[in-house]
């Protein structure tokens, strides 16, 4: 079922709101429609006995001469009246001779027109359509009875007989004049009318427009703030400054953009205290390390001072870098976008000026919302481990579905498979002897990988044919600068 609705909010809005519209309306028309053939029935019921009680009224109170023009007169196209000299008894008999005398066309009132037109015949009796559908009904003669009508339910003070001559509305009613004849009545007409006319589709046209309309201005006015809380949410997780969201609308949003920004405050005071705690180490530590060196000179004994001296710059360089990792995390560099092209290719003209061998690729031209000088250290960290052990560095940039990668490949020994994640903890080194000069400190590939985590992509390391293959994976996300 959830892959049917629709994935955007608004449309699954008023999807809903279109379905709850055809439920409601179409158990509505069906009420309405129940209740409306009831009303008709009701009032053709009404109407047929008030039209039989004047009637028979008039037929008292004329010749009998006229009777019979009067009978045919007051005839319509769903009403018949006759007169019988016996009280009908038999039923089934006269409903045969209500659908009989139904099937008579009305009389014809005006002169006809002198030489007609040969043409098809057509059966102007109205009744014939009804007798066939009538026959049809449910009803049948031998299940048709004379129901009393009191005086109290009709119009005349004296009783009458009545009958239903089928299912929908067709009626029979027969009454005792005074002077003992029987006035016979009989009525029916076919409920054509759907309740899916015109009328009711435009109104449900017209009320789903209104319906969609609200629920597009609704969703809107929810996936807005959603919207919004995504994309700051997608910023703080690249380590970019957020402004605090506006702690405004209905109760779950309002509460939604306080809980983020009560989160937003404290991961920045906790990487703060963090880094001012390591800055006061660091601080406090260069005292003691002075001291330790100075003392150091007074040794006497020339390879203990020196060793003692190597020591003491070891830990000083350890505690800097170490300072410089979290000052990297803690990171408040303004973020704008860069031809991330032009950026790697000046940082290898850099290096390669510098006497690294390094050579840019090439690759396509790229616009990318980032922090450029944080990059470029990782960048710089990953091209300069490809020249310190693999002699050379080939980089290249490239686009990928989603994303973008910087490719750095060498053609040093690579590295064991079981190492690939390890090799990114701070201070490990493949390179045991301790040696500044040919393992550093053990910090380039986890600032190359915190810089990169921060812009919400990674590094990830492989042997290649000839060498290690170190990539690093940006995404360009949703709404980031066309390519120039």
């Amino acid at each position: 079922m959830t892959r049917l609705l629709p994935r955007s909010l608004a449309a699954r809005f008023i999807a809903v709101f279109l379905l709850a519209l055809a439920l409601s309306q179409g158990v509505g028309f069906l009420i309405a429609w129940e209740d409306r053939g009831q009303a008709l029935r009701a009032q053709a019921k009404a109407e047929f006995l008030s039209r039989t009680a004047s009637l028979a009224l008039l037929l008292e109170t004329t010749p009998s001469a006229v009777h019979t023009d009067m009978l045919q007169v007051s005839g319509t196209a769903y009403t018949r009246f006759w007169i019988s000299p016996q009280q009908p008894m038999d039923a089934g008999r006269w409903r045969k001779e209500a659908w009989v005398q139904l099937a008579k066309p009305l009389p014809t009132l005006h002169k006809p027109q002198p030489d007609p037109q040969p043409g098809p015949v057509v059966d102007s009796a109205p009744g014939t359509a009804m007798l066939g559908a009538a026959n049809a009904t449910t009803v049948t003669d031998d299940t048709v009875r004379w129901l009393d009508l009191p005086p109290h339910a009709w119009p005349l003070s004296r009783p009458a007989k009545f009958m239903y001559l089928d299912t929908a509305i067709g009626m029979g009613l027969a009454v005792r004049l005074d002077n003992g004849a029987w006035l016979n009545a009989a009525f029916a007409k076919s409920l054509q009318n759907s309740p899916w006319a015109s009328q009711t589709a435009l109104s449900l046209a017209v009320t789903a427009a209104v319906l969609s309309g609200i629920a597009v201005i609704i969703a809107r006015g929810i996936a807005r703030p959603m919207r919004r809380l995504a994309a700051a949410a997608e910023q703080l997780g690249r380590g970019e400054t957020v402004p605090p969201l506006p702690e405004s609308g209905p109760d779950d949003i309002r509460q939604t953009a306080e809980a983020f920004n009560r989160m937003q405050a404290r991961l920045q005071r906790f990487v703060h205290d963090r880094t001012r705690m390591l800055a006061a180490i660091g601080h406090d530590l260069r005292t003691p390390l002075t001291s330790l060196r100075l003392r150091a000179e007074f040794v006497t004994d020339p390879e203990l001072q020196e060793k003692m001296l190597n020591t003491i710059a070891e830990i000083q360089t350890m505690t800097e870098a170490a300072l410089a990792f979290a000052r990297e995390e803690a990171t408040v560099e303004e973020t704008r976008t860069v031809d991330l092209s032009a950026l790697v290719e000046s940082l290898c003209d850099d290096l390669a000026d510098l006497g690294s061998d390094v050579r840019f690729t090439g690759g396509t031209r790229i616009s990318l919302r980032c922090r450029p000088d944080a990059l470029r250290r990782a960048i710089r960290n990953l091209v300069e481990n490809a020249v310190r052990y693999g002699e050379r560095a080939r980089v290249r940039v490239g686009r990928e579905p989603g994303g973008v990668e910087i490719v750095v490949e060498d053609d040093g020994p690579g590295i064991p498979a079981d190492q690939t994640e390890q090799v990114f903890a701070p201070f490990f080194r493949l390179e045991h002897s301790r040696n500044r000069e040919t393992g550093g400190v053990g910090l380039g590939l986890s600032i190359a990988r915190t810089i990169a985590r921060h812009h919400g992509g990674d590094v990830r390391l492989s042997n290649g044919d000839g060498g290690l293959r170190a990539v690093l994976a940006l995404p360009l996300g949703k709404g980031h600068p066309a390519d120039a």
